[in-house]
Protein backbone atom coordinates (compact mmCIF):
# COMPACT_ATOMS: atom_id res chain seq x y z
CA UNK A 1 0.00 0.00 0.00
CA UNK A 2 1.72 3.71 -0.82
CA UNK A 3 0.42 6.55 1.26
CA UNK A 4 -1.67 7.44 -2.18
CA UNK A 5 -4.49 5.15 -0.98
CA UNK A 6 -4.76 6.62 2.44
CA UNK A 7 -7.67 8.36 1.43
CA UNK A 8 -11.29 7.46 -0.01
CA UNK A 9 -13.92 9.51 -0.85
CA UNK A 10 -16.01 8.42 2.19
CA UNK A 11 -13.28 9.17 4.65
CA UNK A 12 -13.85 13.09 2.98
CA UNK A 13 -17.56 13.12 2.68
CA UNK A 14 -18.13 11.99 6.54
CA UNK A 15 -15.17 14.92 7.78
CA UNK A 16 -15.52 18.64 7.22
CA UNK A 17 -13.53 19.27 4.58
CA UNK A 18 -16.01 19.92 2.21
CA UNK A 19 -14.12 22.84 -0.05
CA UNK A 20 -10.93 23.05 -1.72
CA UNK A 21 -7.22 23.53 0.36
CA UNK A 22 -4.71 25.86 -0.88
CA UNK A 23 -1.17 26.91 -0.75
CA UNK A 24 0.64 29.77 -1.98
CA UNK A 25 3.95 31.45 -1.97
CA UNK A 26 4.79 34.59 -2.77
CA UNK A 27 7.84 37.15 -3.44
CA UNK A 28 6.92 40.37 -3.35
CA UNK A 29 9.40 43.29 -4.36
CA UNK A 30 7.41 46.42 -5.20
CA UNK A 31 10.57 48.50 -6.59
CA UNK A 32 12.87 46.13 -8.00
CA UNK A 33 16.26 47.34 -7.91
CA UNK A 34 17.10 45.19 -11.06
CA UNK A 35 15.68 45.52 -14.05
CA UNK A 36 15.77 41.76 -14.21
CA UNK A 37 14.01 40.99 -11.16
CA UNK A 38 10.23 40.71 -10.62
CA UNK A 39 7.67 42.73 -8.58
CA UNK A 40 5.77 39.56 -8.08
CA UNK A 41 6.71 36.29 -8.17
CA UNK A 42 4.06 33.78 -7.01
CA UNK A 43 3.08 30.32 -6.79
CA UNK A 44 0.20 28.31 -5.79
CA UNK A 45 -1.91 25.02 -5.82
CA UNK A 46 -4.94 24.53 -5.61
CA UNK A 47 -6.33 20.98 -3.98
CA UNK A 48 -9.58 20.07 -4.87
CA UNK A 49 -11.91 16.89 -5.26
CA UNK A 50 -10.99 15.39 -8.23
CA UNK A 51 -14.91 15.54 -9.73
CA UNK A 52 -15.51 19.24 -8.97
CA UNK A 53 -16.52 20.64 -11.92
CA UNK A 54 -14.12 23.48 -13.04
CA UNK A 55 -12.64 25.63 -16.10
CA UNK A 56 -9.02 25.91 -16.45
CA UNK A 57 -7.52 29.38 -16.15
CA UNK A 58 -8.32 31.55 -19.82
CA UNK A 59 -9.34 35.06 -20.11
CA UNK A 60 -12.53 36.18 -19.45
CA UNK A 61 -14.96 39.55 -18.30
CA UNK A 62 -16.52 42.04 -20.60
CA UNK A 63 -13.55 43.22 -22.53
CA UNK A 64 -11.79 39.46 -22.08
CA UNK A 65 -9.68 41.35 -18.80
CA UNK A 66 -9.57 39.05 -16.06
CA UNK A 67 -7.68 36.10 -16.45
CA UNK A 68 -8.15 33.30 -13.87
CA UNK A 69 -9.62 29.78 -13.23
CA UNK A 70 -13.58 28.99 -12.37
CA UNK A 71 -15.26 26.95 -10.55
CA UNK A 72 -18.31 25.20 -12.35
CA UNK A 73 -19.53 23.66 -9.10
CA UNK A 74 -23.56 24.05 -8.81
CA UNK A 75 -24.24 27.03 -6.59
CA UNK A 76 -21.09 28.58 -6.88
CA UNK A 77 -20.26 28.76 -10.75
CA UNK A 78 -18.00 31.82 -11.49
CA UNK A 79 -15.82 31.48 -8.40
CA UNK A 80 -12.00 31.67 -8.22
CA UNK A 81 -9.13 31.11 -6.19
CA UNK A 82 -6.59 32.51 -8.50
CA UNK A 83 -6.42 35.11 -10.19
CA UNK A 84 -5.57 38.44 -12.06
CA UNK A 85 -6.88 41.26 -14.50
CA UNK A 86 -4.82 43.31 -17.36
CA UNK A 87 -5.38 46.85 -14.61
CA UNK A 88 -2.94 44.96 -12.08
CA UNK A 89 -5.68 43.57 -9.80
CA UNK A 90 -5.05 39.86 -8.34
CA UNK A 91 -6.76 38.04 -5.72
CA UNK A 92 -5.89 34.85 -3.89
CA UNK A 93 -7.79 32.49 -1.56
CA UNK A 94 -7.18 29.91 0.83
CA UNK A 95 -9.56 28.21 2.83
CA UNK A 96 -9.00 27.81 6.88
CA UNK A 97 -8.87 24.59 8.34
CA UNK A 98 -11.46 23.66 11.02
CA UNK A 99 -13.41 21.48 12.50
CA UNK A 100 -17.14 22.27 11.55
CA UNK A 101 -18.37 24.30 8.18
CA UNK A 102 -21.84 25.50 7.30
CA UNK A 103 -23.20 24.30 4.23
CA UNK A 104 -25.37 27.15 3.63
CA UNK A 105 -22.05 29.75 3.83
CA UNK A 106 -21.63 31.87 1.15
CA UNK A 107 -19.65 30.70 -1.50
CA UNK A 108 -15.89 31.94 -0.63
CA UNK A 109 -14.78 32.02 -4.38
CA UNK A 110 -16.62 35.06 -5.69
CA UNK A 111 -14.65 37.13 -2.95
CA UNK A 112 -11.79 36.41 -5.76
CA UNK A 113 -14.16 37.44 -8.81
CA UNK A 114 -15.96 39.93 -7.06
CA UNK A 115 -12.22 41.93 -6.64
CA UNK A 116 -11.21 41.36 -9.77
CA UNK A 117 -14.03 42.80 -11.60
CA UNK A 118 -14.64 45.19 -9.14
CA UNK A 119 -13.40 48.78 -10.89
CA UNK A 120 -13.66 51.31 -8.12
CA UNK A 121 -12.67 50.00 -4.55
CA UNK A 122 -8.91 49.92 -3.79
CA UNK A 123 -6.93 46.56 -1.93
CA UNK A 124 -7.17 47.65 1.28
CA UNK A 125 -10.98 49.18 0.72
CA UNK A 126 -12.30 46.08 -0.35
CA UNK A 127 -11.08 44.03 2.20
CA UNK A 128 -12.75 46.51 4.82
CA UNK A 129 -15.98 45.68 3.45
CA UNK A 130 -15.31 42.14 3.56
CA UNK A 131 -14.56 42.10 6.75
CA UNK A 132 -17.46 43.82 7.75
CA UNK A 133 -19.15 40.56 6.22
CA UNK A 134 -16.40 37.74 6.77
CA UNK A 135 -19.10 36.30 9.69
CA UNK A 136 -21.31 34.87 6.50
CA UNK A 137 -18.41 32.46 5.21
CA UNK A 138 -16.62 29.40 6.54
CA UNK A 139 -12.93 30.15 7.26
CA UNK A 140 -10.51 31.77 4.39
CA UNK A 141 -7.86 33.63 3.86
CA UNK A 142 -7.82 36.67 0.88
CA UNK A 143 -5.03 38.57 -0.68
CA UNK A 144 -6.00 41.34 -2.86
CA UNK A 145 -2.98 43.21 -4.29
CA UNK A 146 -2.48 46.25 -7.34
CA UNK A 147 0.38 46.50 -9.94
CA UNK A 148 0.17 49.96 -10.86
CA UNK A 149 2.67 51.92 -12.49
CA UNK A 150 3.32 54.58 -9.13
CA UNK A 151 2.39 52.06 -6.46
CA UNK A 152 1.81 48.24 -6.00
CA UNK A 153 0.28 47.26 -2.92
CA UNK A 154 -0.70 43.79 -1.23
CA UNK A 155 -2.85 43.11 1.59
CA UNK A 156 -4.56 40.32 3.62
CA UNK A 157 -7.32 39.37 5.04
CA UNK A 158 -8.08 36.29 6.97
CA UNK A 159 -11.88 36.02 8.97
CA UNK A 160 -9.98 34.01 11.82
CA UNK A 161 -7.81 36.22 12.39
CA UNK A 162 -7.31 39.89 12.77
CA UNK A 163 -11.00 41.93 12.64
CA UNK A 164 -8.29 44.57 10.10
CA UNK A 165 -7.58 43.74 6.80
CA UNK A 166 -3.45 44.60 6.80
CA UNK A 167 -0.76 46.41 4.19
CA UNK A 168 2.17 43.79 3.60
CA UNK A 169 3.93 46.95 3.80
CA UNK A 170 7.46 45.21 3.62
CA UNK A 171 9.53 43.38 0.78
CA UNK A 172 9.99 40.09 1.70
CA UNK A 173 8.65 36.30 0.95
CA UNK A 174 5.21 34.98 2.08
CA UNK A 175 3.19 31.68 3.06
CA UNK A 176 -0.35 30.93 3.01
CA UNK A 177 -1.62 28.21 3.68
CA UNK A 178 -4.71 26.45 5.59
CA UNK A 179 -3.75 28.87 8.73
CA UNK A 180 -3.47 32.55 9.33
CA UNK A 181 -0.55 33.90 7.01
CA UNK A 182 2.73 32.80 7.78
CA UNK A 183 1.40 30.47 10.26
CA UNK A 184 4.70 27.98 10.85
CA UNK A 185 3.17 24.18 9.95
CA UNK A 186 5.50 22.18 8.72
CA UNK A 187 4.05 22.12 4.75
CA UNK A 188 4.76 25.81 4.98
CA UNK A 189 7.77 26.26 6.38
CA UNK A 190 9.50 23.50 3.79
CA UNK A 191 7.88 24.97 1.12
CA UNK A 192 8.39 28.16 1.80
CA UNK A 193 12.52 27.23 2.07
CA UNK A 194 12.02 25.38 -1.58
CA UNK A 195 10.58 28.50 -2.69
CA UNK A 196 12.88 31.11 -1.47
CA UNK A 197 16.03 29.02 -2.51
CA UNK A 198 14.39 29.11 -6.41
CA UNK A 199 13.42 32.77 -6.24
CA UNK A 200 16.92 33.53 -5.10
CA UNK A 201 18.89 32.19 -7.83
CA UNK A 202 19.28 34.73 -10.27
CA UNK A 203 20.68 32.50 -12.78
CA UNK A 204 17.29 31.32 -14.01
CA UNK A 205 15.56 31.74 -17.16
CA UNK A 206 12.05 33.17 -16.85
CA UNK A 207 11.05 29.35 -18.22
CA UNK A 208 13.51 27.79 -16.13
CA UNK A 209 12.07 29.85 -12.79
CA UNK A 210 8.51 28.92 -13.65
CA UNK A 211 9.56 24.97 -14.23
CA UNK A 212 11.35 25.12 -10.47
CA UNK A 213 8.40 26.85 -9.25
CA UNK A 214 6.39 24.10 -10.63
CA UNK A 215 8.63 21.59 -8.65
CA UNK A 216 8.36 22.99 -5.41
CA UNK A 217 4.39 22.89 -5.97
CA UNK A 218 4.55 19.47 -6.82
CA UNK A 219 6.59 17.84 -3.65
CA UNK A 220 4.43 15.31 -2.17
CA UNK A 221 6.97 14.71 0.50
CA UNK A 222 4.53 14.45 3.75
CA UNK A 223 5.47 16.62 6.66
CA UNK A 224 3.41 15.15 9.59
CA UNK A 225 3.32 15.01 12.37
CA UNK A 226 2.61 18.46 12.93
CA UNK A 227 0.82 19.25 15.69
CA UNK A 228 0.18 22.44 15.03
CA UNK A 229 -1.63 21.56 12.21
CA UNK A 230 -3.43 18.87 13.63
CA UNK A 231 -4.81 21.08 16.10
CA UNK A 232 -6.90 22.84 13.58
CA UNK A 233 -8.04 19.82 12.25
CA UNK A 234 -10.11 18.76 15.10
CA UNK A 235 -12.27 15.59 13.73
CA UNK A 236 -10.56 14.84 10.59
CA UNK A 237 -9.09 11.51 10.62
CA UNK A 238 -5.47 10.62 11.14
CA UNK A 239 -4.62 9.95 7.88
CA UNK A 240 -6.34 12.93 6.70
CA UNK A 241 -4.45 15.36 8.05
CA UNK A 242 -1.09 13.20 7.17
CA UNK A 243 -2.19 13.42 3.44
CA UNK A 244 -2.81 17.46 3.78
CA UNK A 245 0.28 17.68 5.14
CA UNK A 246 2.01 17.78 1.47
CA UNK A 247 2.69 20.57 -0.29
CA UNK A 248 0.98 18.27 -3.10
CA UNK A 249 -1.58 16.70 -1.76
CA UNK A 250 -2.16 13.05 -3.33
CA UNK A 251 -5.09 10.64 -2.51
CA UNK A 252 -7.59 8.81 -4.55
CA UNK A 253 -10.69 11.19 -4.94
CA UNK A 254 -9.06 14.22 -3.63
CA UNK A 255 -6.02 16.53 -3.90
CA UNK A 256 -3.52 18.80 -5.79
CA UNK A 257 -5.47 19.82 -9.15
CA UNK A 258 -3.58 22.66 -10.48
CA UNK A 259 -0.73 24.49 -10.33
CA UNK A 260 0.12 27.96 -10.85
CA UNK A 261 2.90 30.38 -11.18
CA UNK A 262 2.44 34.14 -11.43
CA UNK A 263 5.53 36.68 -12.46
CA UNK A 264 5.34 40.17 -12.84
CA UNK A 265 8.67 41.82 -14.20
CA UNK A 266 9.53 45.35 -13.49
CA UNK A 267 8.05 46.87 -17.25
CA UNK A 268 4.74 44.74 -16.14
CA UNK A 269 4.94 41.80 -18.49
CA UNK A 270 2.75 39.07 -16.86
CA UNK A 271 3.39 35.25 -17.45
CA UNK A 272 0.80 33.07 -16.00
CA UNK A 273 1.26 29.38 -15.88
CA UNK A 274 -1.30 26.59 -15.34
CA UNK A 275 -0.83 22.98 -14.96
CA UNK A 276 -4.18 21.33 -14.82
CA UNK A 277 -5.13 18.21 -14.27
CA UNK A 278 -7.37 16.89 -17.06
CA UNK A 279 -9.74 14.11 -16.80
CA UNK A 280 -9.90 13.34 -13.14
CA UNK A 281 -6.34 11.23 -13.36
CA UNK A 282 -3.65 12.19 -11.34
CA UNK A 283 -0.94 11.38 -14.73
CA UNK A 284 -2.86 13.46 -17.30
CA UNK A 285 -1.96 17.16 -17.26
CA UNK A 286 -2.43 20.07 -19.35
CA UNK A 287 -0.08 23.28 -18.95
CA UNK A 288 -0.95 26.85 -20.62
CA UNK A 289 0.89 29.17 -20.55
CA UNK A 290 -0.39 33.93 -20.99
CA UNK A 291 1.63 36.79 -21.39
CA UNK A 292 0.44 40.17 -21.30
CA UNK A 293 1.46 43.60 -20.38
CA UNK A 294 -0.54 45.58 -17.47
CA UNK A 295 -2.35 48.10 -18.80
CA UNK A 296 -1.92 49.83 -15.22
Amino acid sequence: TTRHNYLSTQNFESNPLRTSMCIIFFKFDPRPASKNAYRLILAANRDEFYNRPSKAADFWGTNNEILSGLDLEYGKEGGSWLGINKRGKLAGITNYLESHSNPDAQGRGFLVSNYLTDKDQDSYSYLKKVSLEGHLYNGFNLITAEFRAKQDVVCYYGNRGSPEPIHLKAAGIYGLSNSLLDTPWKKLLRGKRHFSSVVDDQTLSCDGLVQELLGVLNNEELNSPDPAQESHGDGYSKPMLQALSAVCVRSPDYGTRTNTVILIDAEGNVTFTERTMRDRDTSNWRTSSFNFKLDA
